[in-house]
């Protein structure tokens, strides 16, 4: 049966990441992958996960199962980071299960909204990150997009969002990116969220929070300030969290799926459900990434060190959205880039068009994703003059 297989494409952002790594360019620059890199350009464990990892290894005394929830501290603590002292928490209104990354808990959620409302719809932002669609129809979803990011102005259409989510069922979900939205880094405004919530609640529509980036927009409580204010309108909401970035925990493959319902007595009967998906599609998380975690997490000292860890990388980030401009503005750019600082996250379109992308790319060894998504921490002190200046040559024709 194998010999009737078709390819299937390759990712975009995969097949950047293999011709960036056969390029023999000294001087190629990395903008497509989705991680955080540090000034020498390298992805460096967190020395707060260091001492948490040589904690575990000293303390470590089996290898047993965790679970079908896996690693209950860790999913208290990711828990209390999403909704700190909410009413949500102080009820049981909660169940969470951690899971094999942020993919994972996403993959998760929709074998979950299958098996609640088999007919539901899942609502996306246009546009959204570049798996979400294919997740959602790998557990046999219906995907519809709803107007988000907006090219021309380089800001959101929300007037419009607002519109076409009036128009969804009840029972469908919505998925909305709670803070450091990929792949465009515009981020709803809190007053934005308010209008969101009580549309969510007046249609009667499922939000689902995709938070992969907590920490890395404002805060790792401002990030939350959206997704709290939906928990304190409506009755039920799915959250996906991921470790990847703000722990630094990619290879690990850590993250939660959290589902939030009208009482308690309804969370247990989630939660059984909740359990049943994950059996039947890992039936156990791994423990590593979720226990060093906890370990950072129940610690004073270790979460302080984290705390700084996290705002090293959030504000390196900040600093070359304002130092991209600069660089442009020094290098004779005349066109507006002052949309970069009004991102958040890693992410950024420079709203350059696939001619300009291919020039960078062939003449200039500078990858990034053909949609001009870039990652801003792929720039450093030694390739963003570079980087300024070969935008300057491909900005002229």
């Amino acid at each position: 049966m194998f010999s009737h297989l078709q390819p299937t494409p390759i990712d975009p952002i995969l097949g950047l990441m293999a011709a960036y790594k056969d390029d023999p360019n000294p001087l190629k620059v990395d903008l497509g992958v989705g991680v955080y890199k540090d000034e020498q350009g390298h992805t460096a464990v967190l020395d707060c996960v260091k001492k948490a990892e040589a904690l575990r290894l000293k303390n470590e005394d089996s290898k047993t199962y965790i679970g079908m929830a896996g690693d209950l501290s860790f999913n208290r603590h990711i828990e209390q980071l999403a909704f700190g002292q909410h009413k949500v928490l102080l009820s049981g209104r909660v169940t969470t299960a951690h899971t094999p990354g942020g993919t994972g808990a996403l993959r998760v959620a929709a074998e979950f909204i299958k098996k609640a409302n088999p007919e539901a719809t899942v609502w996306v932002t246009n546009p959204t990150w570049a798996n979400h669609i294919s997740l959602f129809q790998a557990a046999g979803l219906k995907v519809k997009e709803y107007s988000y990011y907006d090219w021309d102005t380089k800001g959101l259409k929300f007037d419009a969002m607002l519109a076409e989510l009036a128009q969804v069922p009840a029972g469908d979900v919505v998925l909305v990116h709670a803070c450091c939205h990929n792949p465009s880094g515009m981020d709803l405004n809190f007053e934005q969220w308010k209008q969101f919530a009580h549309l969510a609640k007046e249609k009667g529509f499922t939000p689902l929070v995709d938070m992969a980036y907590q920490g890395f927009g404002l805060g790792l409580e401002e990030d939350t300030q959206g997704l709290r204010y939906v928990a304190d309108l409506v009755d039920e909401l799915i959250l996906c969290s991921s470790c990847s970035k703000n722990f630094g925990l990619y290879r690990e493959r850590i993250g939660a799926c959290s589902i939030v319902t009208a009482d308690s007595k309804i969370t247990q009967i989630a939660k059984s459900v909740l359990l049943s998906v994950v059996r039947s599609i890992y039936s156990m998380p791994p423990a590593h990434g979720a226990i060093i975690v906890s370990h950072i997490l129940d610690s004073q000292e270790l979460t302080a060190l984290w705390h700084q860890e996290l705002a090293v990388m959030r504000n390196r980030i900040n600093d070359y959205r304002q130092l991209i401009i600069d660089k442009f503005v020094a290098e004779g750019i005349t066109q507006d880039f002052s949309f970069i600082t009004k991102q958040h996250g890693m992410f950024s379109f420079l709203g350059i068009n696939k001619e300009q992308i291919e020039r960078l790319r062939k003449e200039f060894s500078i990858y990034m994703v053909g949609s001009s998504r870039v990652s801003i921490a792929g720039l450093n002190h030694s390739n963003i003059d570079y980087f300024a200046k070969a935008m300057a040559q491909v900005l002229k024709a």
